[in-house]
């Protein structure tokens, strides 16, 4: 082979041949700007992924102290003077409270603190409001037991809580009206002494709502139920509905305007803010259709109208990811039209249909501003149904509804439950878009 020949040979570069192993200058500012936009792309990454895990360790920083609550553990004695053993109930809740800071009283003068507080009226800020109502629901299941000395576990207040959880110091408690350092002071004995300890606050899931000044009691667990009766009526709507819709639309509808038209309004009311859902749920299903305010089934209708857009579109797409020669093939050996969509394309869109709803299920749970329009705030949450007729049709909450209420009220417990709730509602979120991960990969078909 001649050197002319032989692009690499010494001959040929010392000719101006330029060898294939040479890079020019354009070469090299290619691939620079490869390597940049390489690298701009993993900042990016690295970005998201930064904020993404600020955000949840904010959320767990805040949220996790939610499922402990601190309990005062004391023996109370349940005096027959006050107490009438064969009318129990005749007793209020003003008649334990004394028997209850009695009990404390004692426990803090065993400790050393009988100088520090005048009376039993001093024990007040360190016990929950609702204590009293406690051991009275114990008493009138239990009638026997006035004249004993019962042990029992009530709820610290809510500032003897925060502190053991570090939201109240010394320097706070100092110009707070309802705690004193003194009783702070007497909280870090009781500590020791076993009488005051932080234990799982399962009322905090299973519990209800609470006033103002119990904040220590308050729970999530109506609020779930309201949530997961709003859901059973957007799945028993919005699934069937979509479904039917996108199928007509896609397989059997005529192409002109009006179905263009149609197309069209869909793709813009997945676009239209939830509040305006909202309004639209408190004209029609409230003030002109008159179904209860506040009930899951209005909720839930109003939810409802907002995901079936997400629903409509999922599925159109899944309805066309299907390749043509599958309905041609069903339609070459006979099958009819409606036969080919029931038998053959519909199965084959199942995986896109079912990860689009449950998506779609996702954003209606985490909803916050049509659900107060309609009057599904967190304080009437205060009582769980008491069948399945009740539940979609008494008042109630939702997980976001609740959360919100926590969030806007002024005891900082409150606030601590508000990002407890968070947690609970992404837990929720969390298992519903595995659920659709798990499906799709479960039915997918691969063309």
């Amino acid at each position: 082979m001649s050197d002319a020949a032989n692009p690499a040979s010494p001959a040929a570069s010392n000719n101006g041949a330029r060898s294939i192993h040479t890079v020019d200058a354009r070469t090299k500012k290619r691939n620079a700007s490869e390597k940049r936009f390489k690298y701009y792309g993993i900042a990016a990454i690295a970005t998201g992924v930064f904020f993404l895990v600020v955000l949840l360790g904010s959320i767990l920083w805040n949220g996790v102290s939610a499922f402990q609550q601190t309990y005062l553990e004391v023996p109370v004695y349940l005096d027959p003077e006050r107490l009438d053993r064969e009318n129990p109930s005749s007793a209020t809740t003003f008649t334990y409270n004394p028997l209850i800071a009695e009990a404390v009283w004692e426990r803090a003068q065993e400790l050393g603190f009988g100088d520090e507080f005048e009376d039993e009226g001093g024990m007040s800020p360190l016990i929950s409001a609702s204590a009293a109502a406690i051991i009275r629901d114990r008493v009138i299941a239990n009638p026997d037991l006035i004249g004993e000395t019962i042990d029992v576990r009530i709820l610290a207040g809510s500032r003897v809580d925060g502190y053991l959880k570090g939201r109240v110091d010394r320097d706070s408690a100092s110009r707070d009206r309802n705690i004193d350092v003194a009783h702070l002071e007497l909280v870090d004995a009781m500590q020791e002494n076993g009488s005051i300890r932080k234990v799982f606050n399962w009322d905090f899931i299973t519990g209800t709502d609470a006033s103002e000044s119990r904040a220590e009691q308050a729970g999530i667990g109506v609020a779930m139920l309201g949530s997961f009766f709003m859901m059973l009526v957007v799945l028993g709507l919005s699934l069937p509905i979509g479904v039917a819709t996108s199928i007509y639309l896609e397989e059997f509808a005529p192409k002109n305007k009006f179905t263009d038209l149609i197309e069209v309004n869909i793709s813009n009311l997945a676009a239209v803010p939830s509040i305006v859902f909202g309004i639209l749920g408190l004209a029609v299903f409230i003030q002109f259709m008159h179904l209860p305010q506040s009930a899951p089934l209005v909720g839930g209708l109003v939810l409802t109208l907002m995901t079936l857009p997400t629903i409509i579109i999922s599925t159109r797409a899944s309805l066309q990811s299907v390749p043509p020669s599958i309905r041609a093939a069903a339609l070459g050996v006979g099958a009819s039209k409606m036969q080919s969509v029931f038998h053959h394309v519909l199965p084959l869109a199942l995986p896109g249909i079912l990860t689009g709803t449950i998506i779609g299920l996702a954003q209606a749970l985490g909803e916050t501003a049509p659900l107060l329009l309609i009057g599904m705030v967190g304080y009437i949450a205060t009582n769980y149904p008491d069948g399945v007729a009740s539940g979609f049709l008494d008042p109630n909450s939702a997980m976001p509804a609740q959360i919100y209420e926590w969030a806007k009220r002024a005891d900082p417990a409150y606030y601590e439950r508000a990002w407890g709730g968070i947690i609970i509602l992404l837990v929720f979120l969390f298992a519903m878009n595995a659920i659709a991960i798990l499906l799709r990969r479960r039915f997918e078909r691969r063309w």
